[in-house]
């Protein structure tokens, strides 16, 4: 660790200008705006706790590439972390006690004393780091307090998991701080998972920790649910002349929650029927097989959703080959694919209580009009209103960076790298 006065002076004099670059994979414009930004940061950290020796750490937000809707199914995803991360800068402390200050949120400071649930915390931040460090314990792990000071510019609400972040945020600062940076980034992840399950009191799988976690393109297979597979593909998506751009179409997420919880009890009921807990269990040639049966029993739209997750599954695993082989062309066609089948299939580009009202399905029509034949786009995440994806040439970026701005408003395009680099320990 250094005094925050050397680390302020080594990143403006570009002592550390390799290591953001490979972080960030940031042209000389984007270089300057994190090194300000880092260094802003030390500032805050210094106002509040004086001149101390402190360390950096990053984590990352991510993107789910492929794989929609079948985590829950014990299915099988593609996803990337990108090149928006919380930082935290962070100095250890003499108690057990962990205090973050973080832009735009108060959270208190957490005692480590106390690691059982505490359940006037749930949905808090303090319940997260609370958690993390809990699991770590659980584990033979060391816990110490700290102090750190943070921001983020993982876009809250966008799908980008920026609670993903902060947890193996949390995670990696404890790694680094108190076990020598030892703990395996999917462990990391698997107890971010833990936190937020039970601590913050919110279901969700183990794809956007992991993404964020381990850095990189990343497929994981759930079939076995409570030891997933997680693979890291060597893939630098910098060298394919194509950027990772995100919509916020800006629609309202009210009153969407029965048509969140409709996909998975869909496709569990598929499932039941056919004798099994999830669909991933199941045989796509006996569901063929079972069809007219099954439509009588259920209905058309589960029969659609199942379909979508068993021809979903088999993508990942194209999207894996392409990538290993370095096909671009290959890749692009299958994104375009799933998002097609994300659409016509799983449904899930707009809510059919409010059918006049289709932001995503505008943003992706004319995401068709602007990159037919030269790109590819899809709903982004859990759907039905939010974002959408679209992987745009070099040559082409401008142009549909442009139309959305103007279709959705200033703000709502981003321009995104793939980041190989997951949770991190960026300058000690």
């Amino acid at each position: 660790m250094k005094k925050i006065s050397v680390l302020k002076n080594e990143i403006l004099n570009g002592m550390h200008d390799e290591r953001l670059r490979e972080i960030y994979l940031c042209d000389d414009a984007g270089l300057t705006n994190q090194k300000q930004r880092y260094v802003q940061l030390l500032d805050r950290y210094e106002t509040l706790y004086g001149d101390d020796e402190a360390a950096i750490y990053s984590a990352p937000g991510r993107s789910e590439v492929s794989g929609n809707h079948t985590d829950h199914q014990f299915g099988k995803v593609l996803a990337a972390s990108i090149n928006l991360d919380a930082i935290a800068v962070v100095s250890k402390r003499d108690d057990d006690v962990i205090q973050v200050h973080s832009s735009g949120f108060e959270i208190a400071p957490v005692d480590l004393k106390v690691l059982a649930v505490q359940p006037n915390e749930a949905g808090r931040s303090e319940s997260l780091i609370r958690g993390v460090a809990a699991r770590l314990k659980a584990l033979n792990y060391q816990i110490g307090g700290f102090n750190a000071v943070m921001t983020s510019n993982v876009l809250s609400g966008s799908g980008l998991s920026s609670s993903a972040a902060f947890e193996v945020l949390m995670g990696t600062i404890l790694s680094y701080l108190y076990n020598e940076g030892a703990i395996d980034p999917v462990l990391i992840a698997q107890t971010a998972q833990y936190a937020e399950n039970n601590y913050f009191m919110k279901p969700c799988g183990l794809m956007d920790q992991c993404a964020c976690s381990v850095g990189g393109f990343i497929a994981i297979d759930f079939f076995d649910n409570q030891h997933p597979i997680v693979e890291k593909l060597d893939f630098d998506f910098s060298k394919t002349g194509y950027n990772l751009c995100i919509t916020d179409t800006r629609g309202d997420h009210a009153n969407l929650t029965d048509e969140y919880a409709a996909v998975p009890a869909e496709m569990k009921a598929v499932a039941k029927a056919m004798g099994h807990e999830v669909l991933s269990q199941c045989s796509e040639d006996e569901f063929y097989a079972a069809l007219p049966e099954l439509r009588k029993q259920l209905g058309d739209r589960p029969i659609l959703r199942a379909i979508h997750l068993f021809a979903e599954n088999k993508r990942v695993d194209e999207l894996k080959k392409a990538l290993h082989a370095g096909d671009i062309n290959a890749f692009i066609d299958l994104i375009k694919a799933s998002g097609r089948s994300s659409a016509m299939y799983l449904q899930n580009i707009y809510a059919n209580f409010e059918a006049n009202n289709q932001p995503v399905s505008v943003a992706l029509a004319v995401a068709d009009h602007l990159l037919e034949g030269k790109g590819a786009w899809r709903v982004h995440g859990g759907g039905f209103a939010g974002t959408i994806q679209a992987f745009v040439k070099n040559e082409d970026v401008e142009t549909y960076y442009n139309a959305m701005e103007h279709l959705f408003g200033e703000g709502s395009c981003y321009i995104l790298k793939v980041r190989n680099i997951g949770g991190c320990q960026v300058l000690d």
